[in-house]
């Protein structure tokens, strides 16, 4: 099995997490995103679109992180990261593509625009994005009343968030103390050696 990867990359860090929660051996490719290594003719092949993470575990090519997390958790079902019945399934998707199609591109603004000189910051989009990111935790804080994960036990939900949620301080945005399913969850995730393997 290789992981075509780039260590910061989010989405890649999704899969990491899933391939260390089922213990399964993969050999890593580095994908160098700053040289344009994913637009060349032999990375194209694996995946059109030019992005990673890709998947490849013998002859099956798979690529997009929830996409290659939903194989893994086919493929290889023990441990499980998602629940037995319908309901909670998707549940764990819906959290999914929010954070996918919200969560995520808002963590990843705020970063692209710290990663800018001072005097180049739009303060007005900095402002507009960690709004954006307090509001999504807002929403989480629902998610998890009366539970210990998004989906009762940990699941490809929590692993989703995960990227984004663990570099919430590196983002200048602070947890209100009054989320208190939140912040519970939080310190969780950060007890999980697939989570701490990621280095946060």
């Amino acid at each position: 099995m290789r992981l075509y990867d780039y260590p910061d990359c989010p989405f890649a860090q999704k899969v990491r997490i899933v391939l260390a929660e089922k213990e399964l051996e993969y050999e890593t490719v580095f994908v160098d995103l700053r040289q344009g290594a994913q637009r060349t003719a032999e990375f194209l092949k694996l995946n059109p679109y030019g992005r990673v993470p890709v998947l490849v575990d013998e002859e099956v090519v798979v690529y997009d992180s929830t996409l290659i997390n939903e194989y893994l958790e086919d493929e290889y079902p023990h441990p499980s990261l998602m629940p037995s019945d319908s309901a909670g399934r998707a549940r764990v998707r819906i959290l999914e593509d929010f954070c996918d199609n919200s969560f995520l591109p808002s963590a990843g603004f705020v970063q692209a625009e710290l990663a800018k000189a001072e005097e180049d910051q739009d303060g007005d989009r900095l402002q507009r994005y960690r709004k954006g990111l307090s509001d999504g935790l807002v929403r989480l804080e629902g998610f998890l009343a009366g539970r210990e994960f998004l989906a009762t036990e940990f699941s490809l939900a929590d692993v989703a968030f995960v990227p984004a949620v663990m570099n919430l301080a590196r983002l200048g945005v602070e947890v209100d103390p009054r989320l208190r399913n939140v912040a519970g969850w939080l310190g969780r995730l950060r007890q999980r050696p697939s989570v701490q393997a990621l280095g946060f």
